[in-house]
């Protein structure tokens, strides 16, 4: 008996000894990461704080994965689901399924005479992270100071679920939203989409799809917040000049792209090279992804322009439905974009996603679609995630939600 004791003593100190290396060697290889590869733009305003978020969400995101216990997405999903929620005494927050869709519905507990807009949000997180609790603040703070009733949508993610379901739960749960306004107290003339990131494309692609439909009310506007508008073209001038830039950066946008997607990332060098498409897709749409649709200003010395590799048919075998609508909204046809509703979009200047803004609002723009445009210049992809986050908030983070609410406001 004292020989098995001694055993499983010597095994737990053993096991405890190798998991105090391997955390510390996970640490350091953060560290090492953030400082050779990590850019911190000048005009940041607050650095250090950025340099914190960027080595929390690599050691956050790395560390089980490196000790090959589970993948990044799957750790920062279950982390997300630790998270305490913060109530709001002025907020009535509802756990509610639409079907099979989680949702959480944010209602001002003030009384009110009129009917209230409403604002379905999808979350971000490149369709991988993200989750009700990442932007549990956001909706009660947009709800409160927009005096709103603001819906958010739990659509599944991969690896679970790929491309197209995120796109199609969502779609679903906007359509059961918009046929229980009145239950909810909605006027049905200011139903507003909104979303950040992934949430944003998500926003704009449902805009599109719901847009003929007779029997619902119609969408009163789209908010896109450093919105993904499409995913054909990965070199960009902000992919160029922010690969680097946290929290959004050239490898994490790849990984989140193969792996939403469902395609292998062994192609990564041929996309990277634009070698995926066939030309005559290219030349068709540079009307709309061509960087002469991008302000001068926008373009650093970074930005090298380059005409896309001869074309891999394994590669575009594989790669072909980046073209469908509910990946790409840009590329609708002029019919679909002129007869959206009005936009609020709000681009960050060290964003690797800002072009997609800028592209996005030129179209709307040149079709007549009216758009209320916010440029945070030292702003960065995720800033809004750091509202209430006490000494890691940037002020970016609050002007962006002043503007969303100004925006609602004034519908």
């Amino acid at each position: 008996m004292q020989i098995t004791m001694g055993v499983l003593l010597a095994l737990l100190v053993a096991a405890g000894v190798f998991f105090c290396v391997s955390f510390v060697g996970v640490g350091l290889w953060v560290l090492y990461t953030h400082f050779t590869t990590a850019d911190i733009p000048a005009g940041i305003s607050h650095p250090k704080k950025l340099r914190v978020c960027h080595c929390i969400f690599l050691l956050l995101g790395k560390i089980f994965e490196k000790l090959r216990i589970c993948s990044m997405p799957g750790f920062v999903r279950f982390m997300h689901d630790l998270l305490p929620l913060k109530e709001d005494p002025d907020v009535m927050v509802t756990d509610l399924l639409f079907g099979t869709i989680p949702v959480k519905l944010y209602q001002p507990k003030a009384s009110s005479c009129t009917l209230r807009p409403g604002v379905v949000l999808y979350h971000g997180g490149g369709g991988i992270i993200g989750s009700l609790k990442t932007h549990h603040k956001i909706c009660c703070r947009l709800s409160k100071e927009s005096d709103s009733v603001v819906l958010s949508v739990g659509y599944r993610m991969s690896p679970q679920s790929k491309f197209p379901t995120p796109v199609r739960d969502s779609i679903a749960a906007t359509i059961h939203f918009l046929k229980s306004l009145e239950t909810y107290k909605v006027d049905p003339a200011r139903v507003v989409v909104c979303g950040d990131s992934a949430g944003g494309g998500i926003a704009a692609i449902v805009c599109q799809k719901l847009m003929d439909k007779p029997d619902l009310p119609k969408i009163r506007a789209q908010i896109l917040l450093y919105t993904v508008i499409e995913l054909l073209d990965l070199k960009l001038p902000s992919f160029q000049e922010n690969q680097n830039v946290p929290l959004l950066t050239h490898d994490f946008i790849y990984y989140c792209w193969f792996c939403y997607l469902d395609i292998s990332p062994s192609w990564k060098s041929v996309v990277m090279e634009r070698g995926h498409l066939p030309a005559q897709v290219w030349e068709k749409y540079r009307k709309w992804l061509g960087s002469e649709n991008i302000p001068e200003r926008f373009k650093k010395k970074a930005y090298r322009q380059a005409s896309p590799a001869p074309l891999n048919e394994g590669a575009y075998l594989e790669t072909e439905h980046i073209l469908d609508l509910m990946c790409s909204p840009l590329i609708a046809e002029d019919e679909v974009i002129s007869r959206l509703p009005e936009a609020c979009i709000v681009s960050c200047e060290y964003d690797i996603l800002r072009d997609h803004s800028l592209l996005y609002k030129k179209r709307l723009e040149d079709l007549g679609v009216s758009v209320t445009w916010h440029h945070m210049e030292d702003g960065f992809h995720g800033v809004l995630n750091t509202l209430d986050m006490g000494c890691l908030q940037f002020p970016c983070s609050t002007r962006i939600l002043n503007a969303m609410v100004r925006f609602l406001k004034g519908l």
